[in-house]
């Protein structure tokens, strides 16, 4: 019964939650976009509404991780591999696979 009830007060929380950011979204876009741009129009609850959904497909994707990961810790670890050579190499702009010679393609 206790597991009903905290998944059912969740459901809630998370309902209040995103009705409060829509609207948070909407008095945002109306108080700032109208007078910072030329012929921008005011948007109600359900523009606000897509538009956070939308930013959410954009920038944060929706597997609980944002959209801008994972690239970075790639290179860093391919950085950590490199002797100080490759490295002076690399920021040279010669890069570490450059300096090898090349096999015939024939």
């Amino acid at each position: 019964m206790k597991f009903k009830v905290r998944c059912f007060a969740k459901a809630i929380l998370v309902l209040v939650a995103i009705a409060l950011l829509g609207w948070i979204v909407m008095a945002l876009w109306n108080w700032v976009i109208p007078a910072a741009f030329v012929g921008a129009r005011s948007i109600d609850y359900l523009h606000a509404i897509g538009l956070l959904v939308l930013s959410r497909i954009l920038f944060g994707g929706f597997r609980g991780r944002g959209g801008w990961h994972g690239g970075g810790h790639r290179h860093w670890r391919r950085w950590e591999r490199m002797t100080p050579e490759e490295r002076e190499n690399f920021l040279k702009g010669a890069g570490p696979l450059r300096d090898k010679p090349q096999e015939d393609q024939s």
